[in-house]
């Protein structure tokens, strides 16, 4: 085997007295996948941030092309040949596509900045993802999935020798995930080293040429064959046998919750929709990026206006001006985007989870004793690895989306609308997710799950309603649906 392009010797990590990465090693070689497994944290993104240079290591050498590599800063790391591609959106959405893509590095001409070649260079890597959109356009109003795609054309731009994908389909539908692998097949020929992150099991197998799990902050194995079952591979992630990983299905009753009849957006996103919700039952919504899934369960939330169409909600008529109105009518939806649209990560928990049930506090008085009391409810129920005076930002993404779970279901919603909502989170985790989501459905709450993971969307629902271009296309029953079935509905 030819040389690595990167050699770790004993890295570790310490934040104080907590070893988050302890003695690991590792060799990432030209035009290999490495495959980077692990529950949220194992210390994935630690070690991605030491060798990215964002973080530095407590112990241990790293040696990049055969030279001492010890970067001070992510630009270092970036004039070497090394970027990270993080999982969370890093674009400034006042700026343009092309501004972003080439942020920090834009083409001059003369002394000034050629707009003109820096919009073709950007326009070409938009290309080489199938992302047709003008390259001029401002970031602000693109969907998470256009997001993530601007952000990986931003380091295709940087001509890598070495690339670190966290998460790089969490927010992507089945062709653009497509698309992100031809170009990783593509660098991989190129002799381009990748360090690939994904909770994502289906991926592994067709993109990693071998895997390397850590627990706990530990290297804990190595499989050389990425054909390894999936089981084998999540039992070393979590350290213990998994018996099952979706909660059966209970029968949902008879009444309607929820009636939708002919819904259509402002915007032109979804037009034509109609379904009912019944109490205890999952509805799941399929469709690829840009169907109009976000789109149309925000409407029904009171976050995006409508054009036609009725609601009712318990036989009651209901308009919905915005999301204030559809909490008090028992509404309740956790967003795709859990650090931007569902908490304040900067906030302690407790606090996070008293600024949905203000007012439930008597008189409009927050105090520490009531906040405690209803916080300690909420962390107990939904098993929240966290304390309430600890900051959102330090919990892991398993335990964030739980904390933004909790904040409203302690509320007792009549319907519960989750977007993505095991997005970035891990095997184990998403268990947890599972449970709470089945759960609901058997103290007779109505259930909204929209995914982009097809496994997940056949997993949890009862039934499946399929998006595309806007347009519903048919709504199958849990014995009826397959990933096929779907498919065939979603590409309609």
């Amino acid at each position: 085997m030819t040389e690595p392009l990167l050699s770790l010797k004993g890295i570790s990590k310490s934040y104080g007295p907590v070893e988050v990465l302890r003695s690991i090693d590792l060799d990432i070689h030209p035009g290999e996948v490495v495959a980077l497994l692990g529950e949220n944290g194992a210390g994935k993104s630690t070690l991605s941030g030491i060798i990215a240079g964002s973080r530095t290591p407590s112990e241990g050498t790293m040696r990049w092309l055969g030279k001492d590599y010890a970067p001070a800063s992510p630009r270092e790391a970036i004039d070497k040949g090394v970027v990270l591609i993080h999982q969370e959106l890093q674009l400034l959405p006042e700026l343009s596509i092309a501004e972003n893509v080439f942020i920090g590095r834009w083409p001059m001409k003369n002394g000034v900045v050629d707009r003109k070649m820096m919009v073709e260079r950007a326009q070409a890597q938009l290309a080489r993802l199938n992302l047709h959109i003008p390259a001029t356009r401002k970031v602000a109003g693109l969907s998470t999935a256009q997001q993530q795609l601007i952000e990986i054309a931003k380091a295709l731009a940087l001509n890598a020798r070495l690339m670190i994908l966290d998460e790089p389909t969490a927010a992507l539908g089945g062709a653009e995930t497509e698309a992100l692998f031809e170009q990783v097949r593509k660098l991989r020929a190129e002799g381009v080293g990748i360090i690939y992150i994904s909770h994502r099991m289906e991926e592994i197998a067709r993109i990693a040429d071998r895997i390397v799990v850590l627990r706990d902050g530990v290297r804990v194995h190595e499989f050389a064959d990425s054909d390894t079952p999936v089981r084998t591979i999540v039992e070393s992630m979590v350290g213990r046998s998994l018996e099952r990983m979706f909660p059966p299905l209970a029968e949902p009753g008879k009444e309607k919750l929820l009636e939708v009849r002919d819904l259509s957006g402002a915007n032109g996103a979804f037009d034509g929709v109609s379904f009912d919700l019944h109490a205890g039952e999952i509805l799941g919504i399929a469709g690829l990026i840009g169907a109009g899934r976000t789109e149309l369960v925000r409407a029904i939330c009171g976050a995006d206006p409508l054009k036609g169409g009725t609601i009712r909600l318990k036989g009651e008529a209901v308009q919905l001006k915005d999301p204030a109105q559809a909490i008090e009518k028992g509404i309740v939806m956790v967003p795709e985007d859990r650090k931007f649209q569902g908490l304040v990560v900067e906030h302690r928990i407790g606090e996070n989870i008293a600024y949905a049930n203000l007012d439930r506090y008597a008189g409009g008085w927050v105090t520490r004793a009531r906040t405690a009391a209803l916080v300690g409810k909420a962390l107990a129920a939904f098993g929240v690895k966290g304390r309430a005076e600890q900051p959102a930002s330090d919990l892991s993404g398993g335990n964030q989306q739980k904390v933004v779970i909790a904040k409203w279901l302690i509320r007792n919603p009549t319907v519960v609308v989750l977007d993505e909502p095991t997005r970035g989170i891990d095997v184990g985790a998403r268990a947890g997710i599972y449970d709470i989501i089945a759960d609901l459905a058997r103290q007779g709450v109505g259930v909204i799950v929209v995914s982009s993971d097809l496994e997940e969307v056949l997993g949890v629902s009862n039934r499946i309603l399929v998006l595309a271009q806007g347009k519903q296309t048919g709504i199958l029953a849990h014995e009826n649906a397959n990933d096929v079935s779907i498919m065939e509905l979603a590409t309609l």
